[in-house]
């Protein structure tokens, strides 16, 4: 190709050359379908492809996936592609070394951001997010990604939704027997607990094996009265429930949709607790096994720790205290504490606070509640805070000793954790003890500090806990904490053993029982949004009616009036009103559900953006399937159970390699194998858990610019002077921070395909560190990796015909750098280390770099080693070496074991501890030969100065040390 520049070269491996490459092999893939994936079954099925013609063998399958993107109206950043870019390298990698790879991307493009954008812009969301799709594939395209495009999915699209809804209505139409049997597979033996269809829930209680909540017949119960008793049981299920509502989006949001500091995720607004009808699923139901079935995951700890706190498995007893008012029950992971509680708190919303606050404190205590429902959960919680609270006048009876302890109400207990009460232990909690110590209550000891504690307190060792500066924490023994009913653990050191006994003397006599706690809460999944999925629900005088299957989907319905009504977002009182409210012609509907047609009302709220990323990874596998969300048989090839899982543990199938970021540890993490667990359970899916190995990538972070009013000024427009930053002649400040919109600091991958071309990006993305670590980004070190593939280009091209220029045959020390460098490329790929697979990639061209021109034997697998990271220029040369066909399934290099043995080796060798000097030696002398050799090292020599050595000690392989 013609060079505008006559000085230079004009087949130099140049930005526009790049491009010239990467677009034609591109047109190439596309047209020869490079990527498509065989499946075994179905519209997709290529039962020749599946086979590897070298070896007549089935091709062993790999499933990678990547979280997919929401379409952001600003396309991609060079942030982005960090995880789709080691994905693409692995996955080539995979195809060359004989895998048939499922290697795809799709779009989670309903949602808020959208909204939002369509609310600003006065643009249909639908407008805007197909012109979004529409570049972002433009973008990852230009990458070179390797994505089988006939699996692509977005969640906008109704043959999409309407498999969103069918699952929908499998987990309404079913319910969790705790009781059953595990299905038949791969749960353990005799495992309880699963989901059923609610036909057999509704089949039991007309035979009457299943009783009615109140022990009436079956028969005896109107209509109206049986769609409750089983309402009451379903999955997915609609409550009157206290959720958060958040008057600035105008919707409600789950809780892991709440900042820490009490705001929503999205736009940053108050959160505010309100009681709403709203629907919910019943995900507290598979708490246990969420929890449990981490342990068969290939996942990192950290994601594993974020799931088990979220989840919040406590162990411990609910306990009865009997009161004027009636029992009143806590939860508490310390029953063996009991002989210590001296008090109890409530929460202010207690539905018992009311009967047992005495005409003397009515007063106060209503005050106290007026004030306490001003204030926000997060503030309530702040352990900083001196803790406020008022007594009720009652008191209630403590079951092991039968005191009467007083009933206070504070803020700091919540109605929505555990049973919104506490029984109170001062002498072992700092805040029951500065509460106690604030209100004058007794503080009991019930354990015996060691000596230790009381010397680092420097006061003398007594039970009178007057003199104690805060509570003990810790395992003693119990003292003080027996009764005359059979309850003594007085002189025990383990608490298990204290819990156990505890525990059995409560059930004893019935005064509580050991029970499991949990923090999760069922997950609020209601929207009053537009821009959603609709819930395939209608409405008749007695509740929610299922939409028949053959009636999906229930399209989204046209409209311009797409926005909601939102609120001054300090305004808790105010209520939702979903924009599907204001379309009557569509909300008011018609059908006959077998009895007859008649009047219902559509439901006019959507789900929640998770609800399509719960399970895109099914669709990935079967998408053009009309029948099933996913042939069961696809399903199993990809995503079954495999022999052996981690650590020889059961393997529970899944995608066999899941990257994205940590911050959907607790949101789309945890709703999806809710979702995946149910599907299993009613016998849709083969795998338990979705998601078998998890890689969490890290982020590119960029250069961000404050001005003086600490606002984000454009980076881009920032200027330098001797390390000094301005903007537009004005000093701002420099920070580090991750790259996007809000900080103003983006870099658009298109402007790096114009600069270096697409190879460059993704060489330079992958070598900046490892994949699971956070790295700066720096637009002036790209050239780096630009120049890397110049000069691996002009080692085999003639940069003045284009053509093939190759040396003689390689050397015995070039080929076995050859074989090294294989061998560990080879490692770093299979293991993710990307970076350190460029480092010797780099180090071989470098080697023949020296030699002027690359040897004959090496441009082969030079050029296939270089192909699963610069795809393009791979390509272009391995058709220059004259090949036909592309390389994408050619094989990948092996190195010979024979070549990887070192004949020589060199060891360190250390005089007294200090480094003098390097020997080399043959790679299998024996300890006398290495001796020698260190001994008559000139350098070492000298350090000894003549004298003998005491000692001469050889670490075989590895180093000498000599003690003088």
């Amino acid at each position: 190709m013609a060079h505008a520049d006559p000085d230079t070269p004009p087949f130099r491996y140049s930005a526009a050359l790049a491009q010239d490459i990467e677009m034609r092999w591109q047109q190439y893939w596309d047209a020869n379908h490079s990527f498509d994936a065989p499946n075994p079954a179905g519209p997709l099925a290529d039962p020749a492809a599946m086979t590897d013609p070298a070896t007549g063998q089935s091709r062993q399958k790999l499933f990678v996936l990547d979280m997919f993107p929401y379409p952001s109206g600003t396309g991609l950043h060079v942030g982005h592609p960090l995880g789709y870019i080691g994905t693409d390298v692995f996955s080539r990698y995979k195809r060359m070394a004989g895998f048939n790879v499922c290697y795809t991307m799709g779009f989670d493009a309903f949602g808020l951001p959208a909204e939002q954008y369509a609310v600003q812009t006065g643009q249909h969301p639908a407008i805007t997010t197909a012109s979004n799709v529409a570049n972002m594939r433009r973008q990852l395209k230009r990458l070179g990604l390797s994505h089988d495009p006939r699996r692509s999915i977005d969640t906008t699209d109704p043959g999409y939704y309407r498999w969103t809804q069918w699952i929908f209505l499998q987990i309404f139409d079913s319910w969790y027997d705790a009781e059953a049997p595990a299905r038949d597979g791969i749960r353990e033996a005799g495992a309880k607990g699963r989901a059923r269809p609610i036909s057999e829930l509704i089949a039991e209680l007309e035979r009457g094996t299943r009783t009615t909540p109140d022990g009436r017949p079956w028969a005896t119960l109107n209509p109206g009265q049986q769609r409750s008793v089983v309402d009451a049981h379903r999955l997915a299920y609609v409550s009157e429930a206290p959720v958060n509502w958040c008057p600035g989006l105008g919707t409600v949001v789950a809780n892991e949709e709440v900042t820490a500091d009490g705001r929503s995720d999205r736009g940053n607004f108050p959160v505010f607790k309100r009681n709403m009808r709203q629907w919910m699923m019943r995900i507290t139901s598979y708490a246990d096994r969420l929890i449990d079935d981490l342990d068969l995951l290939d996942w990192s700890d950290a994601i594993k720790t974020m799931q088990r706190n979220w989840i919040g498995r406590s162990d411990g007893a609910r306990v009865r205290f009997a009161s004027a008012a009636g029992d009143i029950e806590v939860f508490t992971t310390r029953p063996d504490t009991l002989f210590g509680a001296t008090f109890m708190v409530l929460a202010p919303e207690h539905p018992l606070v009311d009967s047992l606050t005495t005409p003397e404190h009515a007063e106060a205590v209503a005050a106290y509640r007026a004030a306490a429902a001003a204030k926000k959960d997060i503030d309530r919680q702040d352990a900083t805070r001196t803790k406020t609270g008022v007594f009720t006048g009652a008191t209630a009876t403590n079951p092991v000793n039968g005191a009467e302890v007083p009933v206070w109400i504070a803020d700091y207990v919540l109605m929505g954790y555990g049973t919104g009460a506490i029984m109170a232990v001062p002498c072992g909690d700092e805040r029951d003890f500065a509460f106690a110590r604030q209100f004058g209550l007794p503080i009991p000891a019930i354990q015996q500090p060691p000596q230790a504690w009381f010397d680092d307190h420097d006061i003398a060792a007594t039970l009178d806990t007057s003199s104690w500066p805060g509570p003990f924490i810790g395992d003693a023994p119990y003292v003080q904490s027996s009764n005359a009913s059979g309850l003594s653990l007085d002189g025990l050191s383990s608490v298990a053993e204290g819990k156990r006994l505890t525990n059995d003397w409560l059930e004893a006599h019935e005064a509580g029982h050991g029970t499991t706690n949990f923090k999760l809460r069922d997950w609020l999944f209601s929207r009053q949004r537009y821009w959603g999925e609709p819930f395939p629900i209608v409405y008749d005088e007695h509740g929610p009616i299922a939409i028949p299957d053959a009636d999906l989907p229930v399209l989204l319905p046209e409209t311009d009036s797409f926005s909601p009504r939102t609120f001054d977002p300090d305004d808790e009182f105010s209520n939702p009103e979903s924009p599907l409210d204001r379309l009557e012609w569509w909300t008011e509907v018609e059908l006959d559900l077998g009895n007859g047609t008649r009047p219902y009302r559509r439901d006019t709220n959507v789900m929640p953006q998770w609800a399509g990323s719960c399970w895109y990874e099914l669709r990935y596998l079967d998408p053009t399937n009309e029948k099933a969300f996913v042939d069961p048989a696809v399903e199993e090839y990809w995503m079954g159970p495999q022999a052996v899982g981690v650590n020889g543990r059961r393997h529970p199938g899944g995608v066999d390699l899941y990257v994205g970021g940590v911050e959907h540890a607790v949101l789309h993490l945890l709703y999806s194998r809710f979702w995946h667990k149910v599907l299993y359970d009613l016998g849709h899916v083969s795998s338990l858990e979705p998601y078998y190995r998890l890689y969490n990538q890290g982020m590119i972070l960029a250069a961000a610019f404050k001005d003086e009013r600490e606002i984000y000024v454009e980076s881009t427009e920032v200027e330098e002077h001797g390390g000094a930053f301005t903007f537009h002649g004005e000093p701002v400040t420099r920070e580090w921070g991750k790259m996007g919109k809000s900080l103003k600091n983006a870099v658009s991958p298109d402007e790096m395909y114009d600069a270096y071309g697409a190879d460059t990006l993704r060489l330079y993305e992958m070598s900046t560190g490892p994949m699971d670590a956070s790295r700066p980004w720096e637009t002036r070190d790209v050239v780096g990796m630009y120049r890397f593939l110049q000069r691996l280009w002009r080692n085999i091209v003639d940069e003045q015909t284009g053509d093939l220029s190759l040396g003689a045959p390689a050397d015995e020390a070039t080929i076995r750098l050859l074989h090294h460098t294989i061998d560990g490329v080879r490692s770093d790929l299979d293991g993710l280390r990307i970076n350190t697979a460029i480092s010797k990639l780099i180090q071989l061209n470098n080697h023949v770099t020296k030699s002027g021109r690359c040897p004959s034997d090496l441009a082969e697998p030079i050029t296939l080693m270089i192909a699963p990271l610069c795809p393009h220029v791979a390509e272009e040369l391995w058709a220059k070496l004259g090949h036909a066909a592309s390389l994408i399934r050619e094989p990948f290099p092996v190195a010979d074991p024979a070549l990887l043995i070192e004949d020589t080796i060199e060891l360190p060798v250390q005089v007294n501890g200090k480094f003098r000097s390097k020997i080399s030696v043959a790679a299998d002398a024996d300890n006398a030969t290495v001796e020698a050799a260190a001994l008559a090292d000139a350098k070492v020599c000298a350090a000894l100065g003549g004298a003998v050595p005491k000692k001469v000690i050889v670490v075989a392989g590895r180093t000498v040390n000599i003690v003088a």
